[in-house]
């Protein structure tokens, strides 16, 4: 019962969305722009610096220890 009156609802819902009249235009303004041909370039310098980012490795690093957990559910089971 509960299905047959939502599939009624939705079905009221969409029937009246349709029925709107929907018949107003907009008419819209547009613009005519030239065509730019020649670009200048300002003073845009290309100098690379480099920066050198170091990475430490140490064997009890948190990162190694955070990415080793183990749960208890990992662990094997003694039959």
């Amino acid at each position: 019962m509960k299905t047959l009156i939502t599939l009624i609802f939705v079905l009221f819902i969409g029937i009246t969305a349709q029925a709107q009249d929907t018949t107003s235009e907009v008419k819209v303004e547009t613009l005519e722009m030239g065509i730019v041909t020649e670009t200048v370039e300002e003073g845009v310098s290309f100098e690379s610096e480099t920066e050198v980012a170091r990475l430490y490795k140490r064997s009890n690093a948190k990162v190694k220890k955070a990415l080793s957990f183990t749960t208890k559910r990992n662990r094997a089971k003694m039959a």
